[in-house]
């Protein structure tokens, strides 16, 4: 009886000490990557560090026994930066997993070094499709929304309500390319026509000449692909040119609730936009605001509740594995349904992207509002299944035709 309980014991000794070295460098480690100084920066931005930390905290602040480290670092928009921090992360830091990754053009460069080297990235802040499709990773996730997700959420509603011909103004990169290209495909198969596009240069602080194109297009609909600073800087400007006034309604495809809290109600009233997450659409939505806010002291964004569930999924995905290996952990998640505030009975397809339902919602009129942050309204949900690009349409490798 006494050899058997010394072998049970020695077998349980070894299964811990097993788990416990499936842990590189004895700790995982989560490097948040985006814009923290630019026209993104209250896009994700420091809050997105923020949210990643209490995913850390809300997990326990260990996993398999092991300390979890989150890193954060400002790319600026520039690719080149992103890069070498990506490489000196896993190289010299030993980064596990990559989270935000706000910017497209930053989001592919990162998604093929860590598909390369089989680390996680967890992408909430990139739009480009091309994420799911032709540069599709086995270890990379597109959690919170897409260029497909806004244009389906705002070009349906709109050419239901009879905004049939559009003009867009294209932020000059990856996302804005790819948003132009969804939108004014799901606009032309709704009966609706593009007038014309003018792309822009991120970071402009002048829409002058591009809002006068719009106008004198005589579009119905003015839709801004772009985001951040230069979807405020748009529609602030459109408000001063009269666009609104003449009758041209304006579409803000990648809103998001920091935008509308630097435009004001006042400006803002009455833009469409698609969001993945409204901190007031239920209990569980306004609790993880109230405890992000006592820490930031502003309400969440899309992407930072998306950082905040994609990197609680991972690291329950880390437990379950009983591993930080990338190619195993991204199986893993694959496997484990997403159910939280974020993301409700949630399931990851085979081309990494998570399968979520959207919400079609109008920003308040002023009097509409019952204090600070009140600023949607929610017009309706849109499925999951709805809000994706079908994988028939696929160009990811991983997808199975």
């Amino acid at each position: 009886m006494r050899q058997g309980w010394l072998t049970l014991l020695a077998a349980s000794c070894l299964c811990a000490g097993t788990a416990s070295a499936q842990i590189s460098g004895d700790v995982v480690k989560i490097g948040v990557l985006n814009d923290q100084s630019g026209l993104y920066a209250d896009f994700g931005g420091t809050g997105s560090v923020i949210a990643a930390r209490m995913a850390v905290e809300d997990f326990g602040g260990k996993v398999l026994g092991k300390p979890i480290e989150v890193l954060s670092a400002d790319h600026q928009n520039k690719v080149d930066i992103a890069s070498n921090i990506a490489r000196q992360w896993m190289d010299v830091e030993g980064v596990d997993a990559f989270a935000d990754l706000t910017n497209s053009a930053v989001a592919l460069a990162v998604q093929n070094l860590t598909k390369e080297r089989g680390k996680i990235a967890l992408h909430s802040g990139p739009a480009t499709t091309r994420l799911t499709n032709e540069d599709c990773s086995p270890t990379g996730f597109h959690w919170t929304f897409d260029t497909y997700s806004q244009a389906i959420g705002s070009a349906r509603a709109i050419l239901q309500e009879g905004g049939k011909e559009w003009f867009l103004l294209v932020a000059d990169y990856a996302f804005g390319h790819q948003m132009a290209a969804d939108l004014t495909k799901e606009v032309t198969a709704g009966g609706g026509k593009v007038l014309g596009e003018v792309r822009h240069p991120t970071g402009s602080s002048d829409f002058s000449s591009f809002l006068l194109q719009a106008q004198s297009s005589g579009a119905q609909i003015v839709g801004l692909a772009n985001a951040g600073l230069d979807t405020v800087n748009a529609v602030k400007q459109a408000s001063e040119f009269g666009l609104a006034d003449s009758g041209q309604k304006i579409v803000g495809l990648v809103l998001v609730i920091s935008d509308v809290h630097a435009m004001g109600l006042s400006g803002a009233k009455g833009l469409v936009a698609t969001t993945a997450y409204y901190w007031d659409r239920d209990d569980a939505s306004r609790e993880f605001a109230k405890r992000y806010e006592e820490k930031t002291g502003r309400k969440p964004g899309m992407v930072q509740a998306g950082v905040y569930s994609s990197v609680l999924h991972y690291l329950k995905a880390v437990e379950a594995a009983g591993t930080d290996d990338g190619k195993v952990v991204a199986e893993k998640m694959r496997e484990m349904p997403v159910d939280d505030f974020f993301a409700k009975g949630a399931k990851i397809r085979e081309d990494g992207r998570l399968i979520h339902d959207m919400y079609l919602v109008e920003v308040k009129k002023p009097e509409e509002s019952k204090g600070p942050w009140d600023y949607y309204k929610i017009v309706r949900t849109i499925p999951g299944d709805q809000a994706a690009q079908p994988l028939s349409e696929s160009k990811c490798s991983l997808v199975k035709k």
